[in-house]
């Protein structure tokens, strides 16, 4: 009944690797961005590791979902087969280093943009809507008028949330990148 059936081949065709490394990614990504969250925007540490947690899951499976939407129009058919075999086999075909740098570009931006639509999302249905800012009081106004003056340094702690996606995201696609270079350097060696 089993003859001929080869256990292994199940492992090359279903793309374990592409599963564990996404998986590594996010466990790179969230401390790293959960860490900046924490910074810059003041969040405590619970805080900023749920939605660090929230904006990578959420982006990683709509990145996931638009590459299997895109990947089958007509637009990606001279790019199919190299950035598949790229992505879910780790085979890189000549001359298209170019084409990975512009997908990466394309998938940082994106990226970007997911991550920051779904924080300020989490953060404006996170809020209780009762709570309000109070009102500054002239003579706190004046207060703080004469702190800055002292030194600019309040100017620079005002950061904005697209800011601090900007870090965030940048941080651990430089982190994401080094553990990619590491990978492709340790398999370069283990060929040699």
């Amino acid at each position: 009944m089993f003859e001929g059936f080869d256990p292994t081949s199940s492992f090359q065709i279903f793309p374990f690797g592409i599963i564990l490394f996404d998986f590594l990614f996010l466990l790179v990504a969230i401390p790293v961005e959960a860490y900046i969250l924490n910074r810059r925007l003041k969040f405590d540490k619970r805080t900023s590791s749920f939605y660090a947690i929230s904006m990578n899951v959420f982006s990683n499976v709509i990145g996931w979902v638009i590459f299997f939407i895109v990947e089958r129009t007509a637009i990606f058919d001279s790019y199919r087969i190299g950035i598949i075999n790229y992505i879910l086999y780790n085979r890189l075909p000549e001359n298209f280093s170019s084409t990975i740098i512009l997908v990466g570009f394309t998938t940082f931006f994106g990226t970007l943009i997911v991550k920051f639509g779904i924080l300020k999302l989490m953060i404006l249905s996170l809020s209780d809507p009762g709570e309000k800012k109070p009102e500054v009081e002239p003579e706190d106004s004046i207060l703080l008028m004469r702190k800055s003056r002292r030194g600019k340094r309040i100017a620079w702690q005002s950061t904005s949330l697209l800011t601090t996606t900007l870090l965030a995201t940048a941080l651990s696609y430089t982190a994401i990148t080094l553990v990619v270079l590491f990978r492709a350097l340790s398999l370069a060696n283990a060929r040699l």
